[in-house]
């Protein structure tokens, strides 16, 4: 089994920053890729940012430029730090790992999420 459990989830006034943690531990063998995935009342989830293993990102249009997703590898750690954060970021934002288990079975694990509030 893969667990992940985020933190660092809060509420904040725009313009101010905040960073996620996402911890992963079970039997992994190695995380090809690592994302944040956020959902707003009443709104799909989509993804914000990811990072592979071979340091590939992948961002929202969004958060570009004001996001930045990374990762370490010794702590199975990864982070999302958030500046200049915007109402428009209010979500619940969601930890999503890809790896291989210790059994090489590649499998998907998501965390239970945590909430970030943006006030103006």
């Amino acid at each position: 089994q893969v667990q992940l459990v985020e933190s660092g989830g809060g509420l904040v006034q725009a313009g101010g920053s905040l960073r996620l943690s996402c911890v992963a531990s079970g039997d992994i063998f190695l995380i090809y890729v690592m994302g944040w995935y956020r959902q707003a009342p009443g709104k799909p989830r989509e993804l914000v940012a990811s990072l592979s293993s071979g340091r590939y990102t992948n961002y929202a249009d969004s958060v570009k430029g004001r996001f930045t997703i990374s990762r370490d590898d010794a702590k199975r750690t990864a982070y999302l730090q958030m500046d200049n954060l915007k109402p428009e970021d209010t979500a619940v934002y969601y930890c999503n790992a890809q790896v291989t288990t210790t059994q090489k079975r590649a499998i998907g694990s998501w965390g239970q999420g945590t909430q970030v509030t943006v006030s103006s």
